[in-house]
């Protein structure tokens, strides 16, 4: 059994490159195998009157600054990957030779600008999918669209914190993905411990990763890097149990 743990960092490189580096280095030495950042563009998603507008502007991942912070994942030898929202970014990340996507559960509901292109383009690269549909959405035809992809559905509620009770264990343990927002690492680790029992051959587990510093719109709701590694060392004592 192998356990995929992806560090979503989501607006806590706070749009600084060496933020980003930082995060990306101690999420390498905590153990994880890939970093998610998110492409959108402020403009499509938010209204310039939102109370974080500016903070939304500013953790906005330009092609320039993506460029950057994958070369500096390569360099550190951590996975980079992306939520995509808009076209063109999938576009500039197939020249930089991403391994996989993400889609985020918003866009599985088809209201933002763009997300029906988006999910169409992503499954003419025709590689791995990961998807989240904490908000809903038609699992058929998201199915439908990556049909020629390896998906990877993640169980998802999206709710920030997510209260630990609210989790449906027997629904979740369908799923080989699970994106968790809850405060602690008693989730996935009780997910991965499940999914173990039932001889699941890949598990694949996202969570909000921060430094101790952060100060982004996410912070509030991500976990640090020491508690990172302290996830990461009881998935991988789990993967070595005999049971």
């Amino acid at each position: 059994m192998k356990t995929t743990i992806v560090a979503e960092i989501g607006s806590n490189w706070e749009g600084s490159i060496s933020k980003a580096e930082k995060i990306m280095y101690e999420c390498k030495k905590a153990g994880a195998d890939a970093v998610k950042f998110q492409m959108w563009r402020a403009k499509d998603l938010y209204s310039e009157n939102h109370p974080n507008w500016k903070e939304i502007k500013k953790s906005e991942l330009t092609f320039e600054k993506a460029g950057k912070i994958k070369k500096i994942a390569d360099k550190t030898g951590i996975e980079f990957m992306c939520s995509i929202f808009y076209p063109e970014a999938i576009e500039f990340l197939e020249t930089l030779n991403v391994k996989r996507y993400k889609v985020a559960s918003r866009t599985c509901l088809f209201k933002d600008p763009n997300s029906l292109e988006v999910l169409e383009n992503k499954a003419l690269t025709k590689k791995p999918i990961i998807i989240s549909m904490g908000m809903g959405g038609s699992k058929k035809k998201i199915e439908k669209i990556f049909s020629k992809n390896k998906t990877t559905f993640c169980y998802c509620i999206s709710e920030y914190p997510l209260e630990f009770k609210k989790i449906d264990w027997k629904e979740a343990v369908k799923y080989d993905g699970f994106s968790d927002h809850t405060s602690g690492i008693t989730a996935p680790i009780l997910f991965t411990i499940l999914k173990k029992q039932k001889k699941s051959k890949q598990i694949l587990i996202e969570k909000h990763i921060k430094l101790k510093n952060s100060k982004g719109p996410d912070a509030s709701t991500s976990m640090d890097t020491t508690r990172l590694s302290e996830l990461v060392s009881h998935v991988r004592t789990i993967e070595k149990a005999n049971f």
